[in-house]
């Protein structure tokens, strides 16, 4: 069930929290939201799945596009975590959200017990960043969730052996068919966050030790084996600085892996072993 909390600055922000155990908050890449994760569900053991959409995506509320920074959604999750009681918890991040795990290490590490980040490393590949340019913030030229959910089979790179239902049902989680053509669920504002750097939006220039503050955590990186965002250099420096890194590659998957494929699987169920 989808419930709402207020932020600080009164924007409302969509959770869901199921389950019990160790917490493990789900924070997903930046167009998307917590259903990215219903895929992985089902395996992650006994936990406490908490899935946030930020701000402007999914079920959340729009808000000033200049707030839709990663430091303002790491507030919001913390935000999320206090009003649900809870003082500590693993983050499970894809893409943005691993960002934020990271930047949450280096700000607030008391407050987390493991990351593992989701095809998201200190490095981002231009390639891959070119490549979320080019559709944020625009709705389809599909008409129907079948037209656009092939259109997204031919457009994403790097993926094979995808079957068509699934597709078609990550059409019907992030976009919404309004009778006359289909939208995208969030903001289309949240293509503002290129304007004053195109390459790397929100981001500084070295985030290194962004990676550098989970030490002493759990860490887990799952790698699409044909990612455009995350490059094999930089997920080979990550096991150089963390040799004690679970570590898992995805084959026939660019960016970003659903998660639910046996070596997803297998690293997920390290991690959360390890926790």
């Amino acid at each position: 069930m989808i419930q709402h909390f207020t932020s600080i600055d009164g924007t409302k922000i969509a959770y869901r929290d199921e389950g019990a155990g160790a917490p493990v908050l789900c924070l997903s890449g930046l167009t998307r939201n917590g259903s990215d994760f219903d895929y992985s569900a089902p395996h992650l053991g006994d936990v406490r799945l908490i899935r946030m959409d930020y701000r402007g995506r999914g079920a959340s509320d729009w808000a000033d596009p200049a707030s839709y920074t990663i430091m303002t959604e790491a507030q919001d999750a913390l935000a999320l975590l206090d009003h649900l009681g809870v003082g500590r918890a693993a983050i499970l991040g894809t893409s943005r959200g691993g960002m934020i795990a990271m930047f949450l290490g280096l700000t607030a590490k008391a407050r987390l017990s493991g990351a593992c980040l989701v095809d998201i490393g200190p490095d981002l590949s231009r390639e891959g960043l070119t490549v979320i340019k080019g559709y944020i913030g625009k709705n389809p030229v599909a008409k129907s969730m079948r037209d656009v959910a092939l259109a997204r089979a031919r457009m994403l790179n790097g993926f094979a052996n995808v079957p068509e239902a699934r597709w078609l049902e990550e059409a019907q989680k992030h976009f919404v068919d309004t009778g006359d053509g289909l939208r995208i669920n969030y903001d289309p504002d949240l293509a503002r966050i290129f304007d004053e750097n195109a390459d790397a939006p929100a981001a500084p220039p070295d985030i290194w030790p962004w990676f550098d503050a989970l030490g002493g955590l759990p860490l887990a990186l799952i790698r699409g084996a044909n990612s455009d965002l995350l490059s094999r250099e930089t997920a080979a420096e990550m096991q150089r600085r963390r040799p004690d890194m679970v570590f898992g590659e995805v084959p026939d998957r660019g960016h970003v892996p659903f998660l639910d494929e046996p070596e997803a699987v297998a690293v997920l169920r390290n991690w959360v072993e390890s926790l």
